[in-house]
């Protein structure tokens, strides 16, 4: 009995057919435009681009130039890489140009898929990146893409770790930009750390396309990307109290796997309490009482580090430290380190080197950070399970493009064991028989412990095999290239965004590289290639008659896609192949979602030792136990994206003011409506408006005014006087600020007032920033107990988090306020503070020095100056020829008194 929504898809097609459907029209449009473009020359299809640039710079919209444009880089591609864009690619690349995310099978071409919307874009002149999960992608991607982009007379650059800013600069300069997300994010929030827009790298947020959208948009999202700096060493405490987490017993914590938390029973409070005691580490009292707080954080974190976090699943120990894993790519991920003592927490549990903990300085989401661009796509094998969360989070459509020839892998119902011996047993049993008919084998496990564990029982039965997982990632490529080669045994620990596709046979290029690269061109090398490509047909044809690659996954994921990406690493292209899942019931999964009945029920059918139960209904209750997963996975990201909004802003008010602050708008008019807002709010905190001279708290607001304007005034003396009113005293007030600060700018000049007063605004604002972040943090902490109470814990955060955003403001308006008025310039005796353009002066801010760290009361702003050049041997005052480097801030050479920028300066 067919429901009305499927009669309806087979006489309409379904939505995502009809999304794809109305690409067709430009794709036969750009087809008719082949014969044309090919009967071109190399110099005539690059000088397109410049037609294209002129046209969109007369007022073509990218719409409008997207047939000719795609059809001019399907020919690039076919000069530059000897590849053609399939019609299928050209439909991928519109709904990647759509603002779209396009579901592109494994080996269907989305790195070729990119060059079509990443050209057009670029034509605009306006920053393009494309986004890639790892370096080694990101700079294979750039040479092998770049070959078309540089044929059309594009600039390619590449974002890797280890760039100095010079080099990030010129590389965001180019028409088309490869990077990482992590590389992205950091450079952003270091950008807006800068003091000076010249400094900063990137151009400007246009168009994004991330390769792998899923693992960076989806699993990333949760993990914020931070920029901290180290606080005080406290990693006696944190080895103390692991000596003594391990002497719990069970009764004395409640573990959730599903939430993956652990809290501490009231047996176990008692319990730890008395451990505390006994160590010293805690006098007579509660745990609880205020004086203990950082010890309840401190136990917190060393109960999670050793029930929660397992060695060689959520990280692994190389070279004394610990690195974290992650979860859904099984990378390393070096340099990330979890946030709040967590890390330290586990270090003290490993043994290792415990670095100081950090305070954090800047940080974004990858969600935030991506909705910064203009125009925003994606590309993978498998985002139609997370298309809610794409529409609800970026706004981000999902069409699924169809494959350039139609699948045939067979994806075989799981086989459910009852333990993970049983399972491992089979497993080997099914890589044996496979290898033996010539098939290539790719084994998928969900942990580095699990991999090796597979890998010990291959080996002590002398099949041959590689492992690829987090401790062996440097070969990831090689290992993954020759994976199709038959009877190859691969065991790979999640497979997501590996982006190396698994050819059957091996792969040509990647042998020739290796086997190759030193060897000369010529004959001799020729003929190399031409058995190795020999080899490689020989090799797939035995693979295809063996039955293509077969996947044998040992453990559901708690994400479907996941799994679903390890299938689709077979049947590539049309090819055969098989996949099938081998479960028990000691499997995580299994486990946490009531495999206790399922065993009872097992046993009474007296399943045998060995045997397996097989039937589609238990694929059925899987799926659903991975959709309640993933379900709440989505509800934990959202939540944290809806209390990062908060910061977030914030965040961009924040940083656009530092970048009008830098480009130097309207400063001294910003300074000078600062202070009248001090003035105003301190007399009217001291003086309520229409009160009696007697009802005023003179004495007070004489010693605030001090404080914030610098000027001993004589409130108590004006009270007295006859039919004075708040509105007089304030006037007096401003009148004396504004003639103190015009002193100033009198006395030092405009020009070094305005430095003084860009390093003062940015320098305050970064030091209160940065205590803002750490206040929100605590807040978010706090308002989740909130929830007892009835109140919604977001509300409260939105509520409190503006409340002291403005009481920030109204702190940055002091502190600049009172600093600028008591700032003073000591100039040794010269007439130029600034000695050129490139030499900024040494400068120290009261209160704060260039690191943004406190300073003693009355240090006082100063700037060096340099001694006046010596003038060079022939110098001649009247010949601009002889006078050698001058400064654009030096007095001209020529006498005139003038600065050099100002006079002959001007002419060069």
């Amino acid at each position: 009995m067919f429901g009305l929504g499927s009669i309806a898809a087979k006489v309409f097609g379904s939505s995502n057919d009809r999304k794809v459907k109305k690409y067709q029209t430009r794709v036969d449009a750009i087809n008719a435009l082949e014969p044309e473009l090919a009967a071109l020359g190399d110099d005539e299809i690059r000088a397109r681009t410049e037609t294209f640039r002129q046209q969109f710079a007369d007022g073509t919209s990218l719409d409008d130039l997207l047939v000719p444009a795609f059809a001019t880089v399907r020919e690039a591609s076919k000069r530059a890489l000897g590849l053609r864009h399939f019609d299928v690619q050209l439909v991928g690349g519109m709904v990647l140009n759509d603002n779209s995310i396009a579901e592109m099978r494994t080996g269907e071409g989305k790195t070729l898929v990119a060059t079509l919307p990443v050209y057009l874009n670029a034509i605009s002149g306006k920053s393009v990146h494309v986004v890639t999960v790892n370096d080694y992608l990101a700079q294979r991607d750039a040479a092998w893409m770049g070959k078309v982009y540089e044929f059309l007379g594009l600039r390619v650059g590449v974002i890797v770790h280890g760039l100095e800013d010079d080099e990030r600069r010129d590389q965001y300069a180019c028409d088309v930009t490869y990077a990482t997300n992590n590389e992205l994010g950091f450079d952003y929030l270091r950008d807006n750390m800068k003091y000076a827009v010249e400094d900063m790298v990137q151009r400007g947020h246009y168009y994004s396309i991330v390769d792998e959208v899923d693992s960076i948009l989806i699993d990333e999202a949760r993990t914020p990307l931070i920029i901290s700096g180290a606080l005080e060493d406290r990693s006696d405490l944190y080895t103390d109290i692991d000596k003594i987490i391990p002497q719990l017993v069970e009764e004395d914590y409640e573990l959730d796997e599903k939430t993956k938390s652990v809290t501490l029973t009231e047996t176990g409070n008692e319990h730890i309490e008395e451990l505390l005691q006994a160590s010293g580490l805690m006098s007579e009292g509660s745990l609880y009482d205020v004086e203990n707080v950082a010890l309840v954080h401190h136990v917190n974190q060393s109960l999670r580090a050793h029930k929660v976090f397992v060695k060689d699943r959520d990280y692994i120990v190389k070279d004394d430290e610990v690195i974290i894993i992650d979860e859904f790519t099984g990378r390393m991920m070096p340099g990330r380190r979890y946030s709040e003592g967590q890390h330290q927490a586990i270090e003290a549990k490993e043994h290792v080197r415990i670095q100081p903990e950090n305070q954090t300085l800047a940080s974004i989401t990858f969600q935030n950070y991506f909705r910064l661009y203009e125009k925003l796509a994606g590309m993978t094998g498998t985002a139609v399970t997370e298309a809610d969360e794409f529409l609800d989070i970026y706004k981000l459509d999902v069409v699924e493009v169809p494959t350039n020839v139609a699948v045939q892998r067979v994806d075989e119902d799981d086989e459910v064991y009852r333990s993970v011996r049983e399972k491992f047993d089979a497993i080997v049993v099914a890589v044996k028989d496979a290898r033996e008919r010539g098939q290539p084998i790719l084994v998928g496990t969900t942990s580095i412990d699990k991999s090796e564990y597979l890998a010990q029982h291959l080996k002590e039965l002398g099949i041959p095999h590689n492992v690829l997982n987090a401790r062996y990632h440097e070969q990831e490529a090689q290992i993954i290239s020759q994976a199709g080669v038959p009877g190859a045994v691969t065991i790979a620990t999640n497979m997501a965004g590996r982006g190396t596709d698994i050819q059957l046979g091996g792969n040509a290029d990647m042998r020739i590289e290796n086997e190759l690269g030193d060897m000369a061109e010529g004959k001799k090398r020729e003929t190399a290639i031409e058995k190795i490509n020999a080899e490689i047909a020989g090799h797939k044809q035995k693979a295809l008659e063996a039955g293509g690659l077969f996947v044998i996954a040992t453990e559901r994921h708690e994400s479907r896609r996941i799994d679903n990406q390890l299938r689709g690493r077979s049947g590539r292209q049309g090819d055969p192949g098989r996949s099938r899942f081998y479960l028990s019931l000691e499997d995580d999964l299994m486990r946490i979602f009531g495999s206790e009945r399922m065993d009872s029920m097992l046993q009474k059918l007296g399943l045998e030792e060995g045997e397996a139960i097989v039937h589609p209904w238990i694929n059925k209750a899987l799926e659903k136990a991975q959709q309640k997963v993933e379900a709440r996975n989505f509800d934990a990201r959202k939540n944290i994206l809806k209390f990062d909004d908060v910061m977030n802003d914030q965040r961009k008010v924040i940083f656009e003011q530092r970048i009008d602050i830098m480009n130097g708008n309207e400063i001294s008019g910003t300074v000078d409506d600062m202070r009248h807002e001090v003035v105003e709010t301190t007399v009217q905190e001291f003086i309520p408006p229409s009160a009696y001279p007697e009802q005023w708290r003179s004495t007070e607001l004489r010693e605030k005014l001090r404080e914030v304007v610098a000027i001993d005034f004589p409130v108590e003396d004006w009270a007295d006087e006859e039919g004075i009113a708040d509105e007089e005293i304030r006037e007096r007030v401003m009148e004396a600020a504004d003639n103190l600060y015009g002193e100033k700018r009198e006395k030092y000049g405009a020009e070094i007032m305005e430095y003084i007063e860009k390093e003062v605004l940015l320098r305050s604002l970064d030091q209160l920033w940065r205590e803002h972040i750490i206040t929100l943090e605590h807040l978010r902490q706090a308002v989740q107990l909130r929830g007892y109470g009835q109140r919604d814990p977001l509300n409260e955060y939105k509520t409190e988090g503006f409340t002291l955003f403005e009481q920030m403001i109204v702190r940055l308006r002091a502190i600049v306020t009172g600093q600028l008025l008591r700032v003073e310039v000591s100039q040794d005796g010269a007439d130029e503070m600034f000695p050129d353009d490139e030499e900024l002066p040494d400068m120290f801010i009261e209160d704060f020095d260039e690191h943004g760290n406190e300073l003693p009361p009355g240090t006082v702003l100063s700037a060096a100056v340099s001694p006046s050049p010596d003038q060079p041997d022939g110098f001649n005052a009247e010949d601009p020829a002889t006078w050698g480097p001058v400064g654009r801030n030096q007095a001209c050479p020529c006498g005139s008194g003038k600065k050099f920028k100002h006079c002959h300066g001007a002419f060069v």
